[in-house]
């Protein structure tokens, strides 16, 4: 098993990170049948785009409202989108003053996911790693 599948597997390592190299958490992913929601962000430097964008990723409920709370809500339930792993690929863009708000749902989220024994990954593409993220993993 890779160190990043491991990785992947420990609810322990849960939470927001970046990587600089994508296609290898892709490639990990879909040999593993790890589930990978892939949401692109360009184009969605607002709010409401960028929570439909992830919405439509993880095809959130109709109930979900189109907010920072219903996000939390949503992405702490995901009771419609079972499995032992859940990992959310940022791609394409960056954010400007949404970034902070997002990192940090994303955050709690995984805390929460973390205490019930499920690993949730929230990774962002960051090729040239401007975020200030901890990596995922160090690319060979």
């Amino acid at each position: 098993m890779s160190k990043l599948l491991q990785r992947l597997k420990d609810p322990s390592r849960s939470g927001v990170y970046r990587t600089t190299d994508s296609a290898a958490l892709i490639e990990v992913t879909r040999a593993n049948d790890v589930p990978l929601a892939r949401i692109a962000l360009h184009g969605r430097s607002d709010k409401e785009a960028l929570l439909r964008s992830i919405s439509e990723a993880l095809a959130f409920p109709k109930w979900f409202g189109g907010n920072w709370d219903a996000l939390e809500d949503c992405l702490g339930d995901l009771s419609w989108r079972p499995a032992a792993v859940h990992v959310l690929l940022f791609e394409d863009g960056s954010l400007s003053d949404e970034l902070g708000i997002l990192i940090d749902v994303l955050g709690s989220v995984a805390e929460q996911w973390a205490a019930r024994g499920i690993p949730f990954f929230a990774v962002f593409a960051d090729p040239a790693q401007n975020l200030p993220l901890a990596e995922l993993f160090r690319p060979r």
